[in-house]
């Protein structure tokens, strides 16, 4: 069984779909007539035209290169231009040289403490297994300072924690002390234990 047309039928098709008259569509046939050619991959999906994707590109690259220019220079301090209108923009906080090398010193001497955090846990980790036999009140003490460390890890690490840097500061000390004690307190469990 054929289904297609004889010639003469299609020049009477054609014939009559010539003598129609042109009408558009509504606009939700012409919308799911996009989806679907969308869909097959026969349209573009809109977005950037390739210019601006190009553009956009070589800025990205520029904006990366200007960065890597700039910041090894960053460490050169340069003066602020003094301003000699009346009418100057404050700025929050209100700059202070002072205050400005207060908390660059501030933040060096946290570097510091958390450099020397780190040397003590890798101390810690350098220890032998605690030893099966162990006495109480060494395992008392042990669990406090561990408690107390992760207490100060806690509140240094919580995103809704807002410290000033000489609050931060004053935790770090407290760490690294807590963290000392305990590479002590093991360093001299592990000499009992050698024994």
């Amino acid at each position: 069984m054929n289904c297609g047309l004889t010639i003469a039928e299609r020049d009477v098709l054609q014939m009559k779909l010539r003598e129609m008259a042109d009408t558009m569509p509504p606009r939700a046939v012409w919308n799911r007539i996009e989806e679907q050619a969308r869909a097959e991959g026969l349209l573009k999906k809109p977005g950037m035209p390739e210019t601006v994707k190009w553009f956009t590109g070589f800025g990205l690259a520029a904006a990366v290169v200007l960065a890597v220019i700039i910041v090894p220079n960053s460490g050169n301090r340069i003066e602020p231009v003094k301003s000699t209108a009346t009418n100057e923009f404050p700025t929050e906080p209100a700059y202070s040289p002072a205050a400005d090398y207060m908390n660059t010193r501030q933040y060096q001497v946290i570097n510091a403490l958390m450099v020397q955090s780190q040397l003590l846990e890798r101390d810690l980790r350098a220890l032998p297994e605690q030893p099966l036999v162990r006495r109480a009140g060494t395992i008392a003490t042990i669990s406090g300072l561990q408690d107390r460390i992760a207490a100060i890890d806690y509140q240094l690490n919580h995103p809704e924690s807002r410290m000033t840097p000489q609050q931060q500061e004053v935790f770090w000390r407290e760490r690294v002390r807590l963290m000392d004690s305990l590479v002590q307190l093991r360093y001299a469990q592990a000499q009992r234990t050698s024994f």
